[in-house]
């Protein structure tokens, strides 16, 4: 378990605290740093007068964790756009003249390539930031390569949020990576310029597609090369959708990305490797430094993606723990990489591989011995896989909360996609490495070529099996935030107790149990209370939904009644536990809610001869409705325009009410309407 009076562990929890609030909220940078300088100050004095005393004084530690609270929030606050000068958004115009960078390809989806591009020039001036550009398929010739530079005139457009409720925030998750706009390029409306400067990221690139071309010489087939590419190399463009999802329900979504688990099979190979350097003078220093020189050279040329720099940086200190044999090493080595990783990047608390990296590395060295004891092999074969497993386990075990809360999914048979996949993983990567060096050198022995390809191939085939056992798949699973942390809480005080089992700590484990219940009464009683009408947001189509206590009834056009479109309803359900249809409707023209009409008027556009006036009128499948008669004749107080009208009919619309001082709501625009009640 951590040493809490290990100093770093203070200063990340009062770091983290003040990310956290920087975040949250605007503050003034000469404020913040004005109180971090005072601070410091009252900290050296307190610190100068203790030094005679030999015992640090209470105010010491109270302004210790005062300063690192304000550094938390200075850090995150000097990353936001309206503290850069430099930054594009403060330069943006009506009319922009743009020159981008390209920095990272993503994964294309229907109609675009996307790339990851940083603007260095914005309107003559030196700029920066990141943006997504997206280039229609259709119009892009030639292949993107990273440094790739291109002149554009198009204006700049904010993400898309997310339009309906509790469904995945893509504009809130690019934020995050500090992205906050985004490009579509059409043709004619840029230009590729020459550029001879080459970034590391642009290098590292350059070896990464030579290593492509030479294995598809090699012929390896297109489903094992993405393999190849994202178990090596950490580029997961080529993985299918199809590829994606069966490794996710299988529990092994973590073996597709360059994380902890990679770094750290490559440090014990790496280790085992080196071993002779040991007993040279000075052998183990020399080991440490050729280890540690290994990993950021795989981070190179693994493009210093965000999650490859965390994985190492971590990997980096609990080698030097290893080398140093310190108790406690590890755990606090671990402590002083997330406190300077936090420190340097404070966006990466709120990415999620950076969340599950760390908490599954704390679990593994905290609950695994536990586990470990339960059984005491008496082969060596039996203790490696149950080394594995128990490894595992206390992994997952960590991560199951933040996994759930997440991705609202366990896959319940990840123990054997562990046990089947993790033992070779280091063999996988081990001949993976060979492959791409003798591949580079283009001496790659077919036979060798056969072997992988086979030994990738039984791989996926495993996973799809795996996969496709639904039964032990659990989804749309309900899991709050606060329900997260209360778990945690038990599962921390449960696994303090079996470790110590003291009175003081089986009154923490009944507390978490007390604090568990509340939470789920609360829940109960949450959604009892809660009353709601939704216009929810879905392109071409109209979804309406009422919900009183815990069930929903769904209104729907007929076609759309036969085709099951619940996409939203999916993410709104899994919001609240215990939500259940009570039942689906053929959309109609009048609905009544909390004792208030609303209309519906569809495509026929028949809104007259009514014998009530209407409170709101909801707009669908683009009526021909002349907007000004219809609002003298119904005088309504809110007019709703749906997913499934034009664009071009939805502005006109709008502009009449405006006119006529009418509450206009496009769910295109602002998301899904919801009417409490």
């Amino acid at each position: 378990m951590l040493d809490l009076n290990y100093l770093p562990v203070h200063f990340s929890l009062f770091l983290i605290l003040g990310i956290i609030i920087g975040y949250a909220f605007n503050f003034s940078l000469i404020l913040i740093f004005t109180a971090a300088l005072f601070s410091f100050s009252l900290l050296i004095y307190f610190y100068f007068k203790a030094k005679s005393s030999f015992k640090l004084p209470l105010f010491f530690m109270i302004f210790t964790g005062i300063l690192f609270f304000l550094i938390g929030i200075l850090s995150i606050s000097i990353q936001k756009p309206q503290h850069q000068k430099k930054h594009y958004i403060n330069h943006i115009k009506a009319n922009n003249q743009t020159i981008l960078r390209v920095e990272k390809i993503l994964k294309p989806n229907l109609f675009y390539q996307r790339f990851e591009a940083k603007v260095i020039q914005m309107n003559n001036p030196q700029t920066k930031g990141k943006v997504l550009v997206n280039f229609h398929k259709d119009n892009l010739k030639n292949k993107v390569k990273v440094d790739d530079v291109l002149f554009t005139t198009n204006s700049f457009k904010m993400i898309r949020k997310a339009l309906n409720p509790y469904q995945f925030n893509y504009q809130e998750y690019l934020k995050k990576q500090q992205i906050h706009h985004q490009l579509i390029l059409k043709k004619g409306y840029y230009l590729f310029l020459k550029s001879n400067q080459k970034t590391l990221k642009g290098f590292a690139h350059s070896i990464r597609e030579k290593i492509n071309t030479e294995l598809k010489r090699a012929n390896f087939l297109t489903k094992e090369l993405a393999i190849v590419n994202a178990l090596l190399l950490g580029q997961k463009q080529g993985i299918t959708k199809e590829q994606f999802e069966q490794y996710k329900n299988a529990g092994a979504i973590h073996i597709l990305a360059v994380s902890g688990l990679h770094i750290g099979i490559i440090l014990l190979i790496l280790n085992f490797l080196f071993k002779p350097i040991e007993y040279l003078k000075n052998g183990k220093i020399i080991k440490l430094i050729i280890v540690v020189i290994c990993l950021w050279v795989y981070a190179f040329l693994a493009g210093f993606s965000a999650s490859v720099i965390r994985a190492v940086t971590m990997f980096t200190a609990i080698a030097i723990s290893l080398a140093s044999n310190r108790p406690f090493g590890v755990q606090n080595s671990l402590v002083i990489s997330l406190f300077v990783l936090l420190l340097i990047h404070p966006l990466y608390l709120f990415n999620v591989g950076f969340q599950l990296s760390y908490v599954a590395v704390f679990s593994i060295v905290w609950l695994q011995p536990l586990f470990s004891n339960l059984w005491k092999p008496k082969f060596i074969i039996t203790e490696y896989f149950w080394t594995l497993l128990t490894v595992s386990f206390a992994a997952q075990v960590g991560i199951l909360p933040l996994s759930i809360y997440y991705f609202h999914q366990f896959p319940g048979l990840f123990f054997i996609s562990s046990l089947v996949i993790i033992p070779f993983l280091g063999f996988i990567l081990g001949i993976g490495f060979l492959v791409i060096i003798l591949a580079l050198f283009q001496i790659i022995p077919p036979f060798l070529v056969n072997i992988y390809g086979v030994i990738i191939k039984t791989m996926n085939n495993f996973v799809a099996f795996i996969s496709h056992q639904e039964n032990f798949i659990f989804q749309n699973i309900s899991f709050s935030f606060l329900l997260m942390v209360v778990f945690y809480l038990l599962l921390i005080s449960s696994v303090s107790w079996l470790k110590n089992k003291s009175t003081k700590n089986l009154y923490f484990v009944f507390t978490a149990v007390l604090l568990l219940q509340i939470v789920f009464i609360y829940k109960k009683y949450n959604l009892q209370k809660t009353n709601e009408f939704i216009v929810f947001h879905q392109s071409k189509n109209s979804l309406l939904g009422n919900k009183l206590g815990n069930k929903i009834t769904i209104f729907q056009n007929s076609k759309q009644l036969k085709n099951n479109l619940y996409s939203p309803i999916n993410s709104y359900k899994i919001n609240f536990s215990n939500l259940s249809f009570q039942e689906k409707r053929q959309l109609k023209n009048c609905i009544e809610i909390n004792s208030k009409k609303v209309l519906i008027i569809d495509s026929l556009g028949i809104y007259k001869d009514l014998n009530f006036k209407p409170e709101m009128v909801i707009l669908t499948n683009s009526p021909k409705v002349n907007m000004a008669r219809l609002l003298q004749v119904l005088q309504p107080k809110m007019i709703i325009a749906d997913g499934s009208n034009y664009t071009s009919f939805v502005r006109l619309w709008e502009k009449s009410c405006k006119g006529k001082s009418i509450q206009f709501y496009n769910t295109a625009k602002n998301g899904a309407y919801v009417y409490n009640y």
